[in-house]
């Protein structure tokens, strides 16, 4: 084995620690006002993001097809049961062409148990966030207004991204 790779060996526990520590959104841009598709909740109910007004909200957009998206789930799952109440809530938005169904059987497949489960139709979904791939989470304030975003999966649970939000709820 060469030097390099004991060398790359040993630091990469290193390098990895910074990342648990990182929080997801790099916050002080100014709050983005957001449109919304129509989100469809386990009910049938037609909903808007403006229903959630009130509530910081980490909405996650995710689909039961893509492999990063069910591996991040238990984690927003936890964090839901965390942080989750009237000040506080994560927004799964599934995009799934399986809709409430589908999303429904994989949340019963992985015991999730403090998530609801919303659907809206992809392409209003990515013309509404203007997003380029999965999972893209975006942090928005009481207000409705977007103030973050972040491409691609993420420890939820991890200590920077609990703090941050504990934070922003302040």
């Amino acid at each position: 084995m060469g030097r390099r790779a004991i060398l790359g060996g040993l630091a990469t526990p290193f390098m990895a620690m910074p990342a648990l520590a990182r929080p997801p959104f790099r916050l002080g841009k100014d709050p983005q006002p957001l449109l919304s598709p129509p989100i469809l909740d386990e009910a049938g109910t037609t909903r808007k993001l403006d229903d959630f007004i009130g509530r910081v909200v980490l909405l996650n957009i995710w689909a039961t097809w893509c492999p990063p998206c069910r591996e991040e789930m238990p984690a927003l799952d936890q964090l839901e049961e965390a942080l989750g109440g009237d000040r506080f809530m994560v927004l799964p938005l599934n995009i799934d062409e399986g809709g409430i169904t589908r999303g429904r059987k994989f949340y019963n497949e992985v015991g999730i148990r403090h998530l609801p489960l919303f659907w809206a139709e992809p392409l209003r979904v990515q013309l509404a966030f203007a997003f380029i791939g999965l999972p893209t989470t975006l942090l928005v304030d009481n207000r409705g207004n977007e103030i973050g975003r972040l491409q691609g999966p993420f420890d939820w649970n991890g200590r920077g991204a609990v703090d941050q939000l504990r934070n922003v709820l302040r």
